[in-house]
C-alpha cells in the first residue's frame, strides 16, 4: 500500500476543478492537501473553533459570506480573518462567484493560504471537490497484469511475465473489448467497496508483444479500443497447467484475492495448448456479471443434482 506523503497538489485540483486563484503570489505547486473531508466554517466565524478540522480545504458560499458581509465593523471582520488564518489552513475556496475583499487576502497570503474561487454553487461544488479529494488521497498499489473492460466488468488478468496476459489482452481488444493498462496497472481504493485501475501515463495505451515489440492500441484500433480508468470487479489468474493438480470444475466456492482493504473474487485459469484465452475471459466476465444479478449456474446445478436424488429416493 502506498500514499503520497505531501498529499493532492492544491495546483492539479485548480486545474481540474477550473478555479480562479485570487492570491496569485502565492505558487500552487508548493500547496498540498492530505485530508479527502472538508469544512465550512461559518460556526468559526462567528468565534467558535472547539474542535475546528484546521487541515481541511475551507469552502465558503452563500451562508458564510452574507454573515461576514453583514458586520459593519471593517475592523471587527479584519480580526475575523486574523484568526481564520492563524490555523494554517491549505486552502480556501469561495463559491457561486464570490469574491473576497481586500483584508481577506492579505490575511490569506500572509499565512501562505491559497485563496480559489468557483462560479459553481456550493453544494454541487462540494460534491465535486469530495469525489476528486476522494480520488486523489485514496490509498495506492501496483500490481502487474492487464487491467480490460470486458462488457463492462474490470477484468485484472494477473500471472508469471510471458505466460499470455498481454495477448489475452489483445485479443479482447479485437473483440470489441477496452484496454485500460497493460504491464503495470496502478490500483486506488477509493471507498470500502471500489477498487479502480488505470495505467501509468509512460505505459499508456500501450501493449507488449514478446517477438513484435511495442504497440499502440489507440493508433492501431482507434480511441473506442481503449479507457482511462476502470473498477476492478474481477481477477483471472493465469497459471501453467499441471496434470497433478486439482482444478475447480464447478465454482460453487468463489476464491478471493485480497488489493489493498478489499477481497475481489479471483479465478484461476490453467493454461495449455488449444485454450481460447479471449473467450473463456470474456466468459468469465459475463458469468460475473450474472452472478451479481442473482443467478448462479454452479449452484443451479447443485439444486437440479438434489432434486434428482431427491426424487430418486421417494420413488424407492
Amino acid at each position: 500500500m502506498a500514499f503520497n506523503e505531501k498529499g493532492a497538489s492544491i495546483k492539479e485540483i485548480a486545474e481540474k476543478l477550473q478555479l480562479k486563484n485570487y492570491t496569485e503570489q502565492i505558487d500552487l505547486a508548493d500547496c498540498y492537501i492530505k485530508v479527502r473531508d472538508i469544512n465550512r466554517p461559518a460556526l468559526q466565524l462567528t468565534g467558535f473553533y472547539d474542535h475546528f478540522d484546521s487541515n481541511r480545504i475551507q469552502l465558503i458560499g452563500m451562508v458564510e459570506y452574507a454573515y461576514l458581509h453583514s458586520l459593519q465593523n471593517e475592523e471587527e471582520r479584519h480580526e475575523i480573518y486574523k484568526k481564520l488564518f492563524s490555523y494554517h489552513i491549505p486552502a480556501v475556496i469561495m463559491c457561486r462567484d464570490l469574491k473576497p475583499e481586500k483584508n481577506f487576502i492579505e490575511e490569506a497570503q500572509k499565512a501562505g493560504t491559497p485563496v480559489l474561487g468557483s462560479p459553481r454553487a456550493t453544494s454541487q461544488f462540494e460534491a465535486s471537490l469530495i469525489n476528486l479529494l476522494g480520488y486523489e488521497l485514496a490509498p495506492t498499489t501496483t500490481i502487474h497484469g492487464v487491467l480490460v473492460d470486458v462488457y463492462g466488468e474490470g477484468l485484472l488478468i494477473t500471472g508469471e511475465s510471458g505466460i499470455g496476459k498481454s495477448e489475452a489482452a489483445l485479443e479482447l481488444v479485437r473483440r470489441g473489448h477496452r484496454l485500460v493498462a497493460d504491464d503495470v496497472v496502478e490500483i486506488r481504493q477509493i471507498n470500502d467497496d471500489t477498487l479502480v485501475g488505470t495505467s501509468p501515463a509512460i505505459t499508456k495505451y500501450l501493449i507488449e508483444l514478446r517477438g513484435i515489440g511495442i504497440i499502440d492500441v489507440k493508433s492501431l484500433y482507434g480511441v473506442e479500443c481503449v479507457k482511462d480508468t476502470q473498477t476492478i470487479d474481477l481477477v483471472i489468474k493465469l497459471e501453467d497447467w499441471h496434470r497433478d493438480t486439482e482444478y475447480d470444475r464447478l465454482g460453487l466456492d468463489d476464491e478471493y484475492m485480497q488489493i489493498l482493504d478489499k477481497k475481489v473474487v479471483c479465478h484461476s485459469l490453467p493454461i495449455r495448448p488449444g485454450r481460447n484465452l479471449a473467450i473463456i475471459c470474456e466468459t468469465a466476465a459475463v458469468n460475473h456479471r450474472q452472478k451479481k444479478m442473482g443467478y448462479n449456474a454452479a449452484a443451479e446445478l447443485y439444486r437440479r443434482v438434489q432434486k434428482n436424488i431427491s426424487g430418486a429416493s421417494d420413488e424407492k
